[in-house]
């Protein structure tokens, strides 16, 4: 029969070891990331000076938020077997024709069919000009800009997990894109730019009118799209504001946020 003491000390060896097991389950547990992003920036055309920036802060939204980044350039990961272990993958300024190869574009495209997200940055919509599919997933493609300068966005509701911390009047400086088409009849607008607050026009003459969206998001072809126009400059990848809204987009086309895209959606 064991002594008294020896049941104490079992007991206050049981009671030690139960914080310690649990510390570790709960370790564990946060060690699991929600979900797995894959950021490509490849470029064949301009080449923005702030994707490092761009690619540093996604990675560090994942350390703080709960999932796990890839970052690539290299165009041979857009195949069904490594596009698989993603819940959304991120076009950061990507120029020209980033996925040169058809079955490149095939492995991608069949990745949205089967639920994959999208997230486009920027000058995400000044690429595949020859690859409508990817027109179409993008929304619109890009124009021309004005000089980088001030401008105030009118962010439509904040209904959206890409607008939750957005002011209902944002006042920032970027390059303002002007797009070839208004993608509103297709898509779920979020912002749209008060061309009266900065100067428009840009170098290839004109611009959008009184009906300007910049950030957009719409269910395509099985998967999820959200697009910014935002995000030219290094500094926008400091802003918080800026941050939440591509944080946003990212849980929102992974499935880790309510997609409430439908181009007639106002919730």
């Amino acid at each position: 029969m064991m002594s008294r003491r020896g049941i104490v000390a079992l007991l206050s060896a049981a009671a030690l070891a139960l914080p310690l097991a649990a510390t570790s389950a709960t370790t564990a547990h946060a060690a699991t990331p929600a979900f797995k992003v894959l950021v490509f920036s490849k470029t064949t055309g301009y080449r923005h000076a702030s994707i490092p920036d761009g690619v540093a802060a996604i990675e560090k939204l994942g350390q703080d938020n709960g999932f796990a980044v890839d970052a690539t350039e290299d165009a041979t990961q857009f195949n069904d077997a490594n596009l698989a272990k993603y819940q959304t993958v991120v076009f950061l300024s990507t120029t020209g024709d980033p996925l040169d190869q058809q079955s490149e574009k095939d492995a991608f495209q069949r990745y949205i069919e089967h639920g994959g997200g999208y997230v486009g940055i920027h000058a995400a919509a000044d690429s595949g000009y020859t690859w409508a599919w990817y027109g179409g997933l993008v929304g619109a493609y890009f124009k021309d800009h004005p000089s980088i300068q001030q401008a105030t966005v009118n962010v439509a509701g904040q209904g959206t997990a890409a607008t939750r911390d957005l002011p209902n009047r944002w006042i920032r400086t970027d390059e303002w894109y002007n797009y070839q088409s208004n993608p509103r009849a297709d898509v779920r607008v979020l912002a749209t730019l008060d061309e009266r607050t900065y100067n428009p026009v840009g170098y290839n003459g004109g611009s959008m009118g009184a009906d300007h969206p910049i950030s957009w998001c719409h269910p395509y072809d099985g998967g999820r799209s959200f697009y910014t126009g935002m995000g030219h400059t290094s500094e926008s990848y400091t802003e918080p504001r800026f941050l939440s809204h591509i944080l946003g987009g990212i849980e929102m086309t992974a499935g880790a946020a309510k997609f409430n895209c439908d181009p007639d959606s106002t919730d």
